[in-house]
């Protein structure tokens, strides 16, 4: 069985992500990219991965179809058998994978509740 094997990223809608940004950045310490998120890295010396925070615009269209102002990314193993998985069991899953060899592989789903939510299957590394 496929699994989840961690938080890959916790993004959400802002009327303002520019200025919220800054906010977090004076306040928590938590510096915009210029791509316009947060990349924790995980371990001390040698990071063995990746939980991105990311404010997007309040008009985003890329958590749709859901109506949630957030979308959680859950790191997988194999992104391709995680949706074989979900499509089996009958979940609603995005016909769409996006893959890069720099980003990794990407894939979407909603649940029950409605929220659509982002597997991502990290390249080697992150």
């Amino acid at each position: 069985m496929e699994r989840v094997t961690g938080i890959g990223g916790i993004f959400f809608k802002s009327k303002d992500p520019k200025a919220l940004g800054a906010w977090y950045s004076e306040h928590l310490g938590i510096a915009l990219e210029e791509w316009g998120g947060h990349p924790f890295r995980w371990g001390d010396d040698s990071p063995t991965g990746t939980t991105v925070w990311s404010p997007f615009s309040a008009e985003t269209k890329y958590f749709e179809p859901s109506t949630a102002p957030f979308m959680i990314n859950y790191r997988v193993r194999d992104l391709h058998a995680m949706l074989a998985q979900l499509r089996a069991a009958g979940v609603q899953v995005d016909d769409k994978v996006d893959e890069s060899e720099e980003m990794g592989r990407f894939g979407w789903a909603m649940d029950p509740d409605g929220n659509r939510f982002e597997l991502w299957q990290p390249p080697a590394g992150m």
